[in-house]
């Protein structure tokens, strides 16, 4: 058996205490200073991604396909507008009461062809009536005072003509007597003083016949002028009594053209004021068309263009025969007439597709028509860049316009791709991100 040898014990004085072997052991780290640095760098790296992957304030993210994209091409232009024309009688006359008055027989109907000078309805007015009998009083009574004077007149005239013609006969006498007793004098068988009498007598009747004759001319000239001023007067007075016939004359409503009646819906009884519309007369079988027109072609719709429309399997030519200027609510007025023969079954407020012709067709640049210029104006649009990611904004300047496509005339090319479709939430930016 083997025998285990224990060590003798140490003394205490030669035992070394716990304390001499504990050491202090300091831990390895960043130094607060440098976690700073860190912190700041992190954020600031994040801060530059951010800057980096978020859209700026003049971009926008867009989905590829919520737009249009199309292609800027070469082909012909064809110049024309198409316009939704409204039917219309070529002429309208329409019926005013002239004088008021109650309504005492209707004798025609609504819808009714009327031919000129067709009495419609008859009106009394019993002011209208006096006023008539007053006026013819007032007339007769002026007339046969002037016919008064016409006839006062004409016989002072008679009355200077015979004054004048006895006083040429007195002084003929005169003179008579004068050159028989002047021989007889010159022989001394008439006395000088009877001579001399008879001389003065003469010469007194000449001068008495020449202040006649004057006063004759004088009173012609007189008698004349206001004999021109009694006729006139006379005929002013008949005028008027014509007027007042005729104000009495238009209480029976006539049909001033031929035509369909409408609107004609007046009532026996009914008591009508001066001037109040009564119905209207469309010209029978002829009729116009009426379109509004934007008012971006105010200067290029002249009077004469052609126009055409489709009906029942034909094609209708007309022309623009007037136009108004005026601009209510972004468009004008145009009047378009038939040349030639015109639809035999079209109603008055029915509506026809026309296009209206503004020029020959030209070769151009195009692209198609879209929403997009309303809010451009043609000035600028969006164009999609080679790889399809971003749409640019770009300044282009364009031309005329059609129902299809756009002429383009400057700041694009062939082949180039654009946004046609509206640019309505992102025209303010300059830069779409297409997102596919």
């Amino acid at each position: 058996m083997s025998v285990i040898r224990i060590p003798k014990a140490e003394p205490e004085s030669k035992l070394q205490s716990g304390g001499a072997m504990d050491r202090v052991v300091e831990a390895k780290g960043l130094s607060k200073q440098v976690k700073i640095a860190i912190g700041v760098g992190l954020v600031l790296l994040a801060a530059l991604i951010f800057y980096l992957m978020a859209p700026t304030a003049s971009s926008q993210t867009v989905a590829a396909d919520r737009v249009t994209i199309s292609t800027v091409q070469k082909g012909r232009f064809d110049d024309f507008l198409p316009l939704r024309a409204r039917v219309t009688p070529l002429v309208t006359v329409y019926l005013d009461a002239v004088e008021g008055g109650r309504v005492e027989q209707v004798l025609v109907e609504d819808g009714a062809m009327v031919q000129k000078g067709q009495l419609l309805a008859v009106l009394s007015n019993s002011e209208i009536q006096l006023n008539l009998l007053r006026s013819q009083s007032d007339v007769s009574r002026e007339v046969n005072s002037m016919r008064s004077q016409e006839l006062a007149l004409a016989q002072t005239s008679i009355q200077d003509e015979r004054a004048v013609i006895d006083a040429q006969l007195a002084a003929d006498k005169a003179k008579r007597q004068f050159e028989t007793q002047k021989p007889l004098m010159e022989k001394g068988f008439v006395p000088a003083k009877v001579f001399n009498d008879s001389r003065d007598e003469y010469l007194s009747m000449q001068r008495r016949a020449e202040v006649l004759r004057r006063a004759r001319a004088i009173n012609q000239r007189l008698q004349t002028s206001q004999l021109a001023q009694l006729r006139a007067s006379n005929a002013s007075l008949s005028g008027s009594l014509d007027i007042a016939r005729s104000t009495l004359d238009a209480l029976n409503l006539r049909a001033p053209v031929a035509g369909q009646l409408t609107a004609f819906s007046i009532q026996v009884g009914q008591s009508l004021n001066r001037g109040e519309r009564l119905g209207q007369i469309d010209s029978a079988g002829r009729s116009k068309l009426v379109a509004q027109v934007d008012e971006f072609y105010l200067g290029r719709v002249e009077p004469g263009q052609v126009a055409t429309a489709e009906w029942g399997g034909k094609t209708y030519r007309m022309k623009v025969a007037k136009i108004y200027p005026q601009v209510r609510n972004g468009t004008f007025e145009v009047d378009l007439h038939f040349v030639g023969g015109e639809p035999g079954d079209i109603q008055r407020g029915q509506t026809l597709q026309t296009k209206l012709t503004l020029g020959d067709p030209t070769p151009a640049l195009l692209i198609p028509n879209g929403a997009f210029y309303n809010e451009t104006g043609g000035a600028w649009v969006f164009v999609v860049t080679p790889d399809g990611s971003e749409a640019v904004k770009r300044p282009v300047r364009l031309g005329r316009r059609n129902a299809d496509y756009i002429e383009v005339l400057e700041g694009l090319e062939p082949g180039e791709r654009v946004l046609t479709s509206p640019y309505t939430g992102f025209a303010d930016k300059d830069r779409l991100d297409l997102e596919k």
